[in-house]
């Protein structure tokens, strides 16, 4: 809770991740009116994590798992010392994982930039 009080007035939109980040995140981008491009190979991932799964299934779980309650927000570049600062006097951390650009929905793109596709896009409620 403190975390997301924190983004007030820094960030521009913002959601948690517990449905998978990339299906959040299109979220996000619908009803922004959007594109997100996120970079796999900037995805925060823990020793466990990386000890545990190769490179595609980190990078899947990461994508399209859920039950990860942290948020993802957008915001200007320009406000990331005041969000770190924010961030920090809260006792959390933040890490870029992405941009908002002209167009729709999400990608996630390799280091090399081509897109990566995957098998799920989250939890789907509703299906």
């Amino acid at each position: 809770m403190a975390t997301g009080l924190a983004l007030r007035g820094l960030a521009s939109a913002c959601i948690d991740v517990s449905d998978g980040l990339l299906a959040d995140l299109g979220h996000v981008a619908r009803r922004s009116g959007v594109g997100i491009e996120v970079a796999a190979d900037a995805l925060p991932a823990s020793p466990a994590l990386r000890h545990a799964c190769d490179g595609a299934l980190r990078i899947r779980l990461q994508a399209s798992g859920g039950d990860d309650y942290e948020l993802a927000f957008t915001a200007a570049p320009e406000r990331l010392d005041a969000i770190r600062y924010a961030l920090e006097s809260v006792g959390c951390g933040v890490t870029c994982i992405g941009t908002v650009v002209a167009g729709s929905g999400v990608r996630l793109l390799a280091a090399d930039g081509s897109a990566i596709a995957l098998p799920s896009a989250g939890w789907q409620h509703f299906a």
